[in-house]
């Protein structure tokens, strides 16, 4: 979908439950594209206070604090705690006499958004796939995000809100967002996890790992133009057992050890799985 053109006409009044990463990041980006969030919620409420700050919120603590008359209540919290905060938005959102429409919408990967439809009767997915650290700057119009609603009012709504801060949005149904995520955990979770290790395996050589920065930053390059199948290089990709045995030898890390076998095989599997 392409970006639609963001007015005055088209500011959305929202309510954030949860002030860790996603939320610290979105938040911000919609208020900065014109939108008002009327309040950040957290259990902790200098956590909530911190964000509220930079988008001129109120920061609340309590669920029964939450404003019932905004637009859209987005829930940025752990996966497992979403249907509880669904079921307690629900319960403090139908005491309030308006008819005006409110889309409550979460922002996981792999949680299909039945976990909403249960609890309110408009619902919707505002997922950006990237990865996210609190006081680290992203561009936010370059992330994908994946949206997914079950009504023509939370449609319209996401789609407002997702095309006011993304070029890049995208609507897709749970099923296939559960699978976009799991392929995200291997490409970043587990990419960034085998930095670690490798970080761990120079600095024992007493070598800064900052030197790996132009080989992550080409292979990252390559993966985005090309097959990651045609990028695969080194030993493995060659089948140079020698070398593999004598690196093998030199992890003393029980669990490094299986890890790097564990991919020796699975680089090998796919190589013949392409022939």
């Amino acid at each position: 979908m392409e970006k639609k053109a963001h007015n005055n006409d088209s500011r959305l009044s929202v309510v954030f439950i949860g002030s860790g990463n996603v939320a610290w990041h979105m938040s911000q980006s919609l208020h900065e594209a014109g939108h008002k969030v009327l309040q950040v919620y957290s259990r902790d409420l200098s956590h909530a206070e911190e964000l509220a700050k930079r988008v001129n919120a109120e920061a609340i603590n309590k669920p029964e604090m939450i404003n019932q008359d905004a637009d859209a209540y987005i829930i940025s919290v752990s996966d497992d705690s979403i249907s509880v905060v669904a079921e307690t938005l629900h319960t403090i959102l139908r005491t309030d006499k308006t008819t005006k429409p409110r889309v409550i919408m979460h922002t996981a990967g792999s949680v299909s958004i039945d976990v909403l439809r249960d609890v309110t009767e408009h619902t919707a997915v505002l997922y950006p796939m990237q990865t996210f650290t609190k006081h680290r700057e992203v561009n936010f119009s370059e992330i994908p995000l994946f949206i997914e609603a079950t009504d023509k009012i939370s449609e319209e709504m996401v789609l407002c809100l997702a095309n006011s801060i993304s070029n890049h949005v995208v609507a897709i149904n749970s099923a296939q967002r559960c699978k976009l995520h799991l392929a995200a955990v291997f490409a970043s979770n587990m990419a960034n996890h085998c930095y670690r290790l490798a970080e761990r395996i120079v600095n024992e050589a007493g070598i800064d790992f900052s030197v790996y920065a132009p080989l992550i930053l080409e292979t990252a390059r390559k993966a985005s133009v090309m097959s990651p199948r045609d990028a695969q290089t080194g030993p493995m990709a060659r089948g140079d057992v020698k070398v593999m045995n004598k690196q093998l030898d030199m992890l003393s890390d029980p669990i490094m050890k299986e890890m790097y076998e564990l991919f020796s095989r699975s680089i090998r599997y796919d190589n013949m799985r392409q022939k």
